[in-house]
């Protein structure tokens, strides 16, 4: 993406300091400055690089009252998530779907495996949950660099601009779904397996749509609005659960 360094801003609302990353773009028109806060309370800022600090800050202190009420949500949601204990009967997600941790004692099967309604783990009596916890995660894993795989050449075959799928990358991220790099590579977050399909396809679309608009400008949202006209409300859901997605 054609983006100048990063820069951050500090800005105070009441007692609270509310800090915010700024992100250049040489691609973004003179007067679009776009703020989004992410599913983990980050602000992020994207504005023309021409843009002066104090246009930036002017328009960031104009939302900081709607800033607040997202970054409270947030927060929020992410205290409703009880942490996890790995035991039989705790609740799991792939693929948009709710499953059920089983764990299976008498030696069956050897890997993470889905049956039915659950998701059941091979575990010895008095296995640690450190243990159970790396099965899964490595069953993820396994599944991820599968079907996210599949679903970037599904969703490149139909957009004209993409004459090959590009290079993937499958690993775990701390704060994104999803990036594209200057050269084109994409890389997708393990945990989004866990989210719906559509979902997915979401990420990978807007990814993709950065192979021909190199910013967060209003031609790339034009492009990603007539490949998924939706695309808000499923970005919208995929965030409200993004707290129990990524912790299971």
């Amino acid at each position: 993406m054609s983006e100048t360094h990063s820069y951050s801003l500090r800005l105070p609302y009441g007692e609270h300091r509310i800090a915010c990353v700024v992100r250049p773009s040489f691609g973004r028109s003179r007067k679009s400055i776009a703020i989004h806060v992410e599913p983990d309370g980050r602000v992020l800022v994207d504005a023309p690089s021409a843009a002066p600090v104090s246009a930036v800050r002017a328009a960031i202190v104009r939302r900081l009252g709607w800033i607040y009420r997202q970054r409270t949500e947030a927060q929020r949601r992410l205290d409703l998530v009880t942490p996890r204990e790995y035991v039989s009967g705790e609740t799991l997600h792939y693929l948009g779907r709710r499953y059920r941790l089983k764990l299976v004692r008498d030696g069956a099967f050897e890997q993470v495996r889905l049956s039915g309604g659950y998701i059941e783990v091979p575990a010895a009596r008095g296995v640690p949950s450190a243990r159970i916890r790396e099965l899964l995660e490595e069953w993820y894993r396994r599944r991820a660099n599968v079907v996210l795989r599949e679903r970037v050449e599904a969703v490149a075959r139909k957009l004209r601009w993409i004459e090959q799928p590009p290079a993937v990358i499958v690993r775990a991220m701390r704060r994104q779904w999803g990036s594209c790099s200057p050269s084109g590579k994409i890389t997708l977050n393990t945990m989004l397996v866990r989210a719906s399909r559509e979902s997915i396809d979401y990420v990978i679309l807007h990814e993709l749509c950065h192979l021909r608009e190199h910013n967060h400008g209003p031609k790339f949202f034009r492009l990603l609005r007539t490949h998924m006209p939706g695309w808000q409300r499923v970005k919208t859901r995929l965030d409200d659960g993004a707290a129990a997605i990524l912790s299971g």
